[in-house]
């Protein structure tokens, strides 16, 4: 199905007409009660993300979207990608939903990834990924925020919130079965222990297939916590976190020909696995323990301290076809069946600590004038351990003899094996101390100026090498005003300062990324049921790292890696709302177009969506919630590749009859084949299939 321009442009006129008519005051609640069963919908009006204090959304001058866990978790996301599918300027699984990693494009850039407002993801395919269940809301925070939170890129950050005990007795329990033999059983259960302090656990167990053949999801996780109210004014939140997944590599890494251009022999099955059955595997083990400490030492100051540590093993077994050879045609026969195939394996160990430490103090200078200072300091280490190698082999990929690959004795390629090319280690350190200070006044109850600036001071160490030493300093400023009720303009300017763990292909140390945005825009904030934002930028990066391939005069073979070139410019703009409207229905819609000068590899210049759901009361306790979206992702370009854009719908059925719920979830409903991205390199990855799942609930 093929969506023009102009019919997006249409919907999206259309969607603000309805999200933009009148509210009847007799709906101005955004939670709908009968006979004990609440359904909560829209989103959170205020958020810490883009201040790190508790400001409205409404005056903040930047563009933020906060999506609660009810809102992804209805839109059937099964990954931390997913949770971004409806979100303004987002593309979400870029190449394809990928088992290893959660990865996307904000504004065109690759954001990173924060848990409670600390970094927890550093380096490629040495961690496995978070579990969306584990968290309350995901929040956006567009363009660089390095000011407050040191680490970040300029696209912007993705901030993970984790569920903390409640002091009032609730969860639930639910066991979910669907495509790909998906069979899981999940529990979230909170309350009072004893006096002053309660208790969380959330639990998943989950055996699954994926869409291709011998790779399996298989998930284990179990986060217990604790909350201490020490006092009146003291609240201190312990989390744990155990997760073990075993699985595989849903990237394939198939090549172009044979993919998105023709091959004599037909296209290759999107499900086709290109390995050994039992050795490749991406098994890891995550371990994390995370404190933290808010004090109120008056109602006009405020203590805020936090610290976490991270300890992650990984095992990573693969094969992917030799499709860098001679592109545009990598085969070797003149059937065009027989090609190149890598076997690579790695074992990866993280561990990371980190902690954020601040204070805040309200004041007023003056009877409109009111003050909040943030003043804090943070600090981080990291270090990185890689072990692997590599070895060579031939298949015919439409008719794979599995039995004849090798599986290096359950190990690593060796020297012991044929096709063996050699080995590799990385073992990186690095530290990072950062300060910072923002002041936001709020002048006559209307407008918000936000103020701030950081040092940071970075120290980056590869085995064998010298360390590189970095320091940086950044600012950021922006203004919001409401000239009327419920509009409000906003200008800012925000830098970026993100050290890059690793090396490069040259087994140098990446230079830090540095970068700035300028953005303006409007809020539409009429009741506190709408939000809309309309919002420009202009970005600008440099020593931004792209992939690449050499070849090593020592072997003549391909080595991929990844070098740093110069300035990037990313423009654009977004448009995103979301309204509550009379009789508990829901829409949100979203549309973004980018530019990226050069033009990095698979970013789309537009992307748009739009979801609803409305609730239907059946009898005194029953009700009926049905939801829809469609989400659609224009072409995007890889050297002279160019990947046909796509066009995809999902749903929700669910009944609920009083404290028991049956949903049914459908992402990509039907099931269209795409290709995500396919690059000039030589190789295609495959869309998201068809996925439908249907979920029990007793909650309590």
């Amino acid at each position: 199905m093929t969506i023009s321009n102009k019919s997006w442009w249409l919907s999206a006129v259309a969607a603000t007409a309805i999200l933009t008519g009148p509210v009847r005051a007799a709906d101005a609640d955004s939670a709908e009660e009968r006979d004990g069963l609440i359904i909560v919908v829209g989103a959170p009006d205020r958020s810490s993300a883009g201040t790190k204090t508790d400001t409205p959304l409404a005056q903040t001058p930047q563009a933020l979207t906060i999506v609660p866990a009810e809102v992804y978790l209805a839109q059937g996301a099964i990954s931390i990608s997913d949770t971004l599918r409806y979100t303004a300027g987002v593309v979400a699984n870029p190449y394809g939903q990928d088992s290893r990693t959660d990865g996307g494009f904000v504004r065109g850039l690759n954001p990173l990834q924060f848990r409670d407002g600390m970094r927890d993801i550093f380096s490629y395919y040495a961690s496995i990924r978070g579990d969306p269940y584990n968290f309350s809301r995901v929040e956006l925070v567009r363009g660089p925020a390095s000011v407050l939170f040191g680490q970040g890129t300029l696209g912007g950050l993705i901030n993970l919130v984790s569920k903390v005990p409640e002091f009032d007795t609730g969860g639930e329990v639910a066991l979910s079965y669907g495509s790909f033999q998906r069979k899981e059983g999940f529990a979230d259960l909170t309350g009072p222990l004893v006096e002053g302090l309660a208790g969380r656990i959330i639990a998943r167990v989950r055996d699954a297939d994926t869409r291709v053949d011998n790779v399996p999801d298989d998930r284990v996780m179990l986060a217990p916590s604790l909350r201490w109210r020490a006092g009146e004014n003291t609240d201190i939140t312990l989390l744990g976190l155990y997760q073990e997944d075993d699985s595989g590599s849903t990237s394939q890494f198939l090549p172009n020909v044979g993919t998105i251009l023709p091959n004599p022999n037909g296209k290759l099955s999107n499900s086709t696995f290109i390995g050994k059955p039992g050795w490749d595997r991406y098994d890891g083990r995550l371990l994390q323990g995370t404190g933290s400490v808010e004090h109120s030492l008056s109602d006009r100051l405020k203590i805020s301290l936090k610290a976490r540590y991270i300890d992650s093993d990984l095992t990573y077994l693969t094969h992917y076809p030799d499709s860098y050879n001679s592109p545009p045609n990598p085969y070797f026969d003149a059937a065009q069946r027989t090609i190149g195939l890598y076997a690579e394996g790695s074992y990866a160990r993280l561990n990371i600590f980190s902690t954020d430490n601040n204070i805040q103090f309200d004041f007023d200078t003056g009877a409109q004038i009111e003050h909040s200072l943030l003043a804090g300091i943070d600090y981080s280490w990291n270090r990185v351990r890689k072990t692997g190698s590599y070895a060579y082999e031939t298949i015919d990929i439409y008719d794979i003899d599995y039995a004849s690959l090798s599986d290096f004795g359950g190990g690593l390629p060796s020297a012991a094996y044929p096709g063996f090319l050699g080995g590799f280690s990385e073992d990186t350190r690095q530290k990072q101390l950062g300060f910072y200070v923002q002041d936001q006044i709020r002048f006559w109850d209307r407008v918000s100026l936000v103020i701030g600036a950081r040092r940071d001071y970075t120290r980056t160490q590869a085995a064998g090498g010298v360390a590189e030493k970095d320091h940086a300093t950044t600012f950021r400023a922006g203004l919001i005003a409401e000239i009327v009720k419920g509009v409000s303009p906003f200008l800012s300017y925000t830098e970026s300062f993100e050290p890059i763990s690793g090396t490069d292909i040259f087994l140098q140390p990446f230079k830090p990324k540095t970068g700035t945005q300028y953005e303006g825009g409007i809020k539409f904030h009429p009741d506190s049921k709408t939000l809309i934002t309309l919002s420009a930028y202009h970005i600008r990066e440099a020593n931004r790292p792209v992939g690449t391939i050499i070849i090593d005069p020592s072997t003549n073979l391909p080595l991929n890696g990844e070098i740093q070139i110069g300035k990037l410019t990313s423009k654009g703009y977004e448009f995103e709302a979301s309204r509550i409207l009379p009789g508990n229905f829901e829409l949100i819609a979203a549309y973004a177009y980018n530019k990226i000068r050069p033009q990095i590899d698979n970013v789309p210049k537009r992307t748009a969506s739009l979801w609803a759901t409305k609730t239907l009361p059946i009898q005194s306790d029953i009700s009926l919630r049905l939801g829809g979206g469609v989400r659609h992702t224009s072409v995007n370009y890889s050297g002279t590749i160019r990947t046909p854009g796509y066009t995809l719908f999902d749903a929700l059925a669910e009944v609920n009859w009083q404290d028991w719920s049956f949903a049914i979830n459908a992402t990509n409903l039907f099931n269209k084949k795409f290709y995500a991205s396919c690059l000039s390199r030589g190789d295609c990855f495959i869309g998201e299939p068809r996925n439908i799942f249907a979920t029990f609930k007793k909650r309590f």
